[in-house]
């Protein structure tokens, strides 16, 4: 009990700290360790602060690669999760508008380099993905979640947004799906305490070359990459 209330009570504060040591960062001058830093400090400060278990099977993922990563997304706790398990790879978050305008930590995100996504603006979104392919080829990874917010439903994937399929493309990296499990179960969504008992499980699955779909082939894409992510996922899920 005391973990959980722990967890709640200290990570806001521990956030807004990251959050200013992020501003001070010149993303001009600054080498790539220099740059990454913050983020990765506060991602193992928030899973030390949470006292979950992680149990990561990477596959044939290269510690240190640059891919698109596409996973499924129950939890707040994904991110910090997914800041440890993908330490070495440069990762950044495809994430809503909404959370770019939060006081300090929206600041924080943009200028960490994380792409910010206007879902309500079509044409702002696009633009929003051709941004995001230039911030990919400065040596970041992004880390899209294509159900677009918290599944609630933790029998399944959700149904998946065809814009993510569309960065994956035009970024033209490999691709590497994830699923994970059992962050709903600790922190889901419109939770303010944790039960961190449930072992978090990070399985990788076997990396996509892009050149084998087209945007035009988009769709197919995205019901083929679901369906392998979905069925990944319940047996995942088997494991407890």
């Amino acid at each position: 009990m005391f973990r959980r209330l722990f967890f709640t009570i200290l990570l806001v504060p521990v956030t807004i700290w990251y959050s200013l040591k992020m501003l001070k960062v010149d993303r001009e001058t600054s080498t790539p360790e220099e740059y990454d830093r913050w983020g990765l400090a506060w991602g193992a400060a928030a899973v030390k602060l949470s006292g979950v278990t992680i149990d990561a099977d990477m596959g044939e993922v290269d510690p240190k690669g640059h891919y698109v990563f596409i996973g499924n997304h129950q939890s707040n706790l994904d991110i910090p999760v997914l800041f440890k398990v993908l330490k070495g790879n440069r990762i950044r978050f495809v994430a809503k508008k909404s959370l770019f305008e939060i006081p300090l930590y929206g600041k924080a995100l943009a200028h960490a380099g994380h792409i910010c996504v206007d879902r309500e603006n079509r044409r702002a979104a696009m633009q929003s993905l051709n941004d995001a392919v230039e911030v990919v080829k400065g040596g970041i990874s992004p880390v899209i979640f294509p159900e677009g917010t918290r599944n609630t439903d933790l029998s399944e994937l959700m149904e998946f947004k065809i814009g993510a399929m569309i960065l994956a493309l035009k970024a033209g990296l490999p691709v590497v799906p994830f699923v994970m499990t059992n962050t709903g179960r600790i922190m889901g969504k419109g939770d303010f305490f944790i039960d961190n008992r449930p072992v978090v499980r990070f399985k990788a699955l076997p990396v996509i070359d892009p050149a084998r779909y087209t945007i035009k082939e988009r769709e197919q894409f995205k019901e083929d990459l679901h369906a392998m992510m979905n069925e990944a996922y319940k047996e995942l899920l088997a494991k407890g």
